[in-house]
């Protein structure tokens, strides 16, 4: 079992729900998130000032996978989140960890039959 965490653009969260649910992934978490990196922000203007936002908004998604889906759902992953053939700085990432149990607390399945 692994735990999947991708951070994408906030544009791109529906076609990335849709594809995942063409290839069996149903079951996920999807939470706000603010977060720099080579982007470095972006200057805004407010009641006519102007001011430098170092935090750009960002969705992060927690899925977990059994192993025989973890390929498949990284491929959706990275073909859905590209905002351009080539991909762009600012398209997210996508981090994968191993996960130790996973329990189901309605009737308290344990292990891959949990996800």
């Amino acid at each position: 079992m692994k735990l999947i965490i991708a951070v994408i653009q906030p544009i791109k969260l529906e076609l990335v729900l849709q594809a995942l649910r063409r290839i069996g992934v149903t079951r996920l978490s999807v939470c706000d998130a603010m977060g720099f990196a080579r982007q470095r922000g972006q200057t805004e203007t407010y009641r006519g000032s102007e001011y430098a936002t170092n935090l750009l908004r960002k969705v992060e998604l927690e899925i977990a996978v059994n192993d025989d889906f973890l390929e498949r759902t990284i491929e959706c992953l990275k073909q859905q989140c590209r905002t351009s053939a080539e991909g762009n700085i600012g398209d997210g990432k996508i981090f994968v960890l191993p996960m130790e149990e996973s329990i189901q607390v309605s009737d308290s399945a344990r292990g891959p039959g949990a996800i």
